[in-house]
């Protein structure tokens, strides 16, 4: 454990000196050799720390973190810097977001440049050049990389290795999973595991969005065919197409990304529960603190149902104190494959269109990928001018589509509201408006509340009673109605309960899904028992596996009840 405020280290999860939180990561520092021409990663609490393990000489600050820049970018680098091709290619190149150490001395190229740069010209020099770019200087620096932070490899697989085997050890080796992604994060991941349990078989889960580079999709099949005794299974959205959800609710944004949950978690959700049922499992995710700030919130183990987006994993984190160069280090000493995108500068490699992608990703894309980006640029100027904006080009190239919210301008979004009138001859009965027909797949969504029994109803009104599931007593009736101005309704009564309003708010939410429901997943992904399941058939909860926890109607878990209702809600 380790005092920042302090800087020592200790055995004590709150400081003996000044009584605050201690964390478990040492901060690393990155400094750089002028002699050796290389990069060395320090702690802070390392005594020899400003001088190279190699010729011993004293080096200087340099970075937070690095990555190594491949020949591949180094090309393009040289290419959008003007200077001659292979210019740098018997320097030690670096780089850190749009920063470039160059034998260390920094240089940084400016984001406008990616957003005006003629990606036309620049992708035919690419190819122009690539064939004459000169690659051997680069592995040699590698090699004098490993040698200065021989100690620092040795520190991060031995932590890590104890780690999983320590996690290992609560969980059946049948009941644990590898989620991999063909992010470098992921494969360090996979290697870790598999060599610290000393077990090749284990399940790798590849989420495949549909969304993937098609350089990661090549790297997932090299994998498999490289890992022959991984049992390697693809979780895939097969039912729902990323451009026609594009087209009815608007484009992933920033705080709207609702392609994770229907292409990825959901999907994995669907693997795991044919698989393992309600059983809890452990999961290894290729998470680190250091990618964002929100997963900077993150513990290394997660099994808390605010936490874990699938609620039969216990998420554990090998490298969640590793920072990229850690990560590099061990892929490339341990010659380890890994997906060809990074080569080419691509410094993340989720889904290509990802919102969260900078002008950087973006520019990348408009160069190895031209077709792609000129159909997704086409789709997002049309959606622009559909929802209102002015200057729809400008929106669009600048990235403000990325801080989109809510469903402003959007016919869907009206599926989110939730229209009533209160009866006016029976107390606690709202009369909901519905979107479509009142049919059984809105009376199966109140299994939640307990046991549907539609013999106890009315039958000439067509009425369902809804038994709680504890007290065995009548706490819903539900029969479909006739209203003016509605063309079609239900009526839902509350009783023998204290809060009506309480109760009719979770039925809100039922009401809500039953209109706006996309198949995102997400109550399959959050339902622990697998109770929940989401097809082209529709919306349906099992009776027998459903346990009542209430967890999907309830604001805690799923706000707004339906995660349609964040994507579309209007001001």
């Amino acid at each position: 454990m380790w005092c920042r405020k302090c800087n020592i280290e200790t055995n004590e999860k709150l400081c003996p000196i000044c009584g605050t939180e201690t964390v478990e990561d040492l901060p690393v520092e990155i400094y750089w050799c002028k002699s050796c021409h290389t990069p060395v990663i320090q702690t802070v609490k390392q005594s020899d720390r400003g001088f190279c393990p190699i010729c011993g000489k004293k080096t200087r600050y340099m970075s937070s973190d690095l990555r190594p820049v491949f020949p591949e970018e180094r090309l393009l680098m040289e290419i959008l810097q003007g200077v001659e091709p292979n210019t740098y290619a018997h320097s030690s190149v670096w780089a850190e977001n749009n920063r470039y150490y160059i034998d260390g001395k920094a240089t940084s190229l400016p984001m406008k440049l990616f957003q005006t740069a003629d990606t036309d010209a620049i992708g035919d020099a690419v190819r122009k050049y690539q064939s004459q770019n000169d690659s051997v200087y680069f592995m040699e620096n590698i090699q004098v990389f490993f040698r200065a932070n021989v100690n620092r490899l040795n520190y991060l697989k031995d932590e890590a290795h104890a780690f999983v085997k320590e996690t290992a050890a609560k969980f059946g080796r049948e009941k644990i999973v590898i989620s991999f992604s063909g992010g470098k994060d992921s494969t360090a991941t996979a290697h870790l595991v598999t060599t610290a349990l000393s077990d090749p078989s284990i399940i790798h889960i590849f989420g495949n969005t549909t969304l993937e580079f098609p350089l990661t999709e090549e790297y997932a099949k090299r994998y498999r065919d490289e890992h022959p005794q991984a049992i390697f299974i693809e979780a895939k959205n097969e039912d729902q197409v990323f451009s026609e959800l594009c087209e009815d609710i608007g484009p992933p944004a920033r705080m709207m990304r609702w392609c994770c949950s229907m292409f990825k978690t959901g999907p994995i959700s669907r693997v795991l529960n044919s698989l393992y049922g309600n059983e809890q499992i452990l999961t290894y995710y290729g998470i680190r603190k250091s990618e964002s700030v929100s997963r900077s919130k993150y513990n290394r183990v997660e099994n808390g149902s605010e936490s874990v987006k699938i609620q039969q994993q216990t998420v554990a984190s090998p490298i969640f104190f590793w920072k990229d160069i850690d990560i590099w280090l061990y892929l490339l000493s341990e010659g380890i494959d890994f997906n060809k995108a990074y080569r080419l500068g691509y410094d993340r490699v989720g889904c290509w269109m990802c919102p969260n992608n900078n002008q950087r990703a973006q520019f990348l894309s408009r160069i190895y990928m031209p077709e792609q980006s000129k159909a997704w640029r086409d789709f997002l100027v049309r959606f622009a001018r559909q929802i209102g904006k002015p200057d729809a080009e400008e929106y669009v190239d600048s990235g403000k589509w990325k801080a989109r919210q809510g469903g402003n301008g959007l016919k869907a979004a009206g599926d989110v509201k939730i229209k009533f009138t209160n009866c006016t001859t029976e107390d606690h009965a709202k009369i909901y408006k519905l979107v479509r027909p009142y049919d059984d797949e809105l009376v199966g969504m109140f299994v939640p509340f307990g046991r549907v029994a539609p013999e106890l109803g009315k039958k000439l009104l067509r009425e369902v009673i809804v038994m709680d599931a504890t007290a065995n007593v009548p706490i819903l009736s539900i029969q479909p109605f006739s209203q003016d101005g509605y063309d079609y309704a239900v009526k839902i009564k509350t009783m023998n309960i204290a809060d009506h309003e309480g109760l009719q708010r979770q039925v809100a939410y039922q009401i809500r899904k039953f209109n706006a429901c996309r198949k995102c997943l997400k109550c399959e992904s959050l339902c622990r028992t697998g109770a929940i399941s989401i097809t082209n058939d529709g919306y349906y909860i099992d009776p027998k596996k459903c346990v009542h926890c209430k967890k999907c109607v309830n604001a805690k878990y799923l706000d707004g009840g339906c995660m349609m209702d964040k994507y579309l809600r209007t001001k």
